[in-house]
């Protein structure tokens, strides 16, 4: 058990060291923490976070590899003409294990969500597998929007007292994204326009309606009308830009002010048993997600005399919002009472992209026509000591 104040306040400092970030000489207990621009130092932050995950799925990843390989597409199976997106939500348990085996390849450190959750896969109906089965092109995840988000926050004059009501009818995109060889194809951008699709929206009304809220058990309207992110690694290419028939998908809300707790996540289990053995519970309850996982942080290391500013890892994300609605300003302002809908249905965005940016991206790229599957595999497989070093 972890009860050493000593030992742990020097393993977080290694740690934080060890992935590029200096001590303050003029307070010992705090780092200077130096902003990082480059896309490539940013991956190799998360990338101890992601390796440390994936140690705790590499049985299950087997077991599902061998399920569920056939529908991670290989180049020489894509004929771009044939191309044909379905949009299919997240209910059978197939799907549920095809999304996280998907998920467990990005770059970023893996995590299930928190609140009120979406999930979808984007499948490819025109290509198929040896066996028949449509091949995956990418995933989307909605989960709960968090109430305390400036870049959203500044945008809006919440009528008083109604800010946790009018919140409470956007969604966070927690995933979104395209597989290779899709995503060399600019695949992502499909996925993005998948997100405002009115299918995702009826997906949420269906789901969500007449659901009770945890703490005041009020019954909110089953309205999605927004959709916020931020981007992976600083700017972003995916969302600037991104319109339909000139209208914008995704509006830029400016950058995030780095901080979080990524950095710290394999620290994160000697965290909670370190303040566990003094006490201190670090059970969630309604709001789980990472307000219990910052707060547990913050904790552990005022306890161990270390300065909260060790939360600020200096990745500046650039935040994005996704108007579902027309009239979204008067509606989150209360000036309006009912939300005007904007029409979006997948079918249309999905010929949009395939015209817009597919087929141009086809005829001009080469590579991808030689992508095999294994190579995501070989990214799943991690050791313990790399899970430990990396």
């Amino acid at each position: 058990m972890i009860d050493d104040g000593d030992r742990l306040r020097a393993q977080v400092l290694e740690h934080l060291r060890a992935l590029g970030f200096e001590i303050d000489p003029e307070n010992p207990r705090a780092l200077m923490l130096p902003r990082v621009e480059e896309k490539g130092l940013l991956r190799q932050l998360h990338e101890v976070a992601r390796r440390f995950i994936l140690l705790r799925y590499q049985s299950w990843i087997h077991r599902a590899w061998l399920r569920l390989s056939p529908y991670f597409a290989r180049g020489e199976q894509i004929i771009p003409e044939r191309i044909r997106p379905v949009l299919l939500e997240v209910t059978e348990p197939w799907q549920e294990d095809l999304f996280r085996l998907a998920r467990l390849t990005w770059s970023l450190p893996y995590s299930k969500g928190y609140g009120r959750r979406l999930r979808f896969l984007i499948m490819d109906e025109g290509n198929r597998g040896p066996q028949g089965q449509p091949l995956l092109i990418g995933i989307l995840a909605l989960q709960s929007p968090p109430l305390a988000f400036p870049p959203r926050d500044r945008r809006f004059q919440y009528p008083p007292g109604r800010k946790v009501e009018l919140v409470n009818q956007t969604m966070d995109i927690q995933t979104l994204g395209a597989l290779p060889p899709y995503s060399d194809l600019l695949g992502g951008k499909l996925i993005a326009l998948a997100a405002a699709s009115n299918e995702v929206r009826r997906a949420y009304q269906r789901k969500y309606a007449g659901r009770r809220t945890e703490i005041e058990k009020r019954i909110l309207p089953a309205h999605l009308v927004a959709l916020t992110t931020t981007s992976a690694f600083g700017r972003s290419s995916l969302y600037n830009r991104l319109r339909y028939n000139g209208e914008p998908i995704a509006i830029s809300l400016g950058y995030t002010e780095g901080y979080g707790t990524f950095h710290l996540e394999t620290l994160y289990p000697l965290f909670r048993e370190f303040l566990e053995s003094q006490g201190i519970s670090t059970r969630g309850g309604y709001g789980v997600g990472p307000r219990i996982k910052w707060q547990t942080c913050v904790r552990a290391l005022e306890r161990l005399g270390l300065s909260r500013s060790l939360l600020r890892h200096t990745l500046r994300r650039e935040a994005f919002l996704f108007p579902l609605i027309h009239n979204l300003k008067d509606y989150m302002e209360g000036r309006a009472e009912e939300p005007l809908y904007r029409d979006l249905p997948f079918a249309d965005l999905a010929a949009y992209w395939r015209e817009r940016w597919l087929l141009p991206r086809a005829n001009r790229v080469n590579g991808w026509h030689a992508w095999e599957p294994e190579r995501l595999l070989e990214r799943l497989i991690v050791h313990r000591e790399d899970g430990r070093n990396a």
